[in-house]
């Protein structure tokens, strides 16, 4: 029973699907760029909200990274929680991704 479990829990693990950094750009692109921009400095909406400017080291250097799946995840001044629409596992890529935007 033993061997069996292992084979599956193998198996499980190599199909599961692996979110790539093109995955996570695409994501930031439809999810996040209206507000953050493209390349983390926000547009004028986002300006217009509060939105955080991810673009430079001493942006990125206001939160941690559990302070921004927390955002992603539930939301955080005006923005919206993504919770419900992205697994844990895209909401960390996202935030990887966010640490690629510093200049």
């Amino acid at each position: 029973m033993k061997h069996r479990t292992a084979v599956l829990l193998i198996a499980a693990t190599i199909a599961a699907p692996v979110l790539r950094a093109d995955d996570a750009a695409a994501l930031w692109t439809s999810k996040c760029a209206m507000c953050h921009g493209k390349t983390g400095t926000p547009t004028m909406m986002g300006k217009n909200n509060g939105a955080g400017d991810y673009s430079t080291a001493a942006g990125q250097a206001k939160f941690t990274d559990a302070d921004a799946i927390a955002a992603v995840t539930n939301g955080k001044g005006k923005m919206k929680g993504f919770g419900d629409k992205l697994t844990p596992d895209q909401v960390k890529a996202l935030v990887a991704y966010i640490r690629t935007l510093k200049k």
